[in-house]
């Protein structure tokens, strides 16, 4: 559980990068990098909490 929670903090502080080198530079990719990599830890994050949530209840 403590690696899953490092993990998708990680992936939001790579997220959050991304966003900062957009604001920086104005490149197109970073925010495109940074858009997909929130993404994709919005939904491990949510498929994550939803496997607690059903430990929870079973």
């Amino acid at each position: 559980m403590l690696l899953m929670r490092w993990l998708i903090f990680m992936l939001l502080l790579g997220a959050a990068v991304s966003f900062a080198f957009y604001a920086a530079t104005g490149q197109q990719r970073f925010k495109r990098y940074g858009l997909v990599v929130l993404k994709w830890t919005l939904i491990a994050a949510f498929g994550f909490f939803a496997v607690l949530i059903l430990e929870r209840i079973a």
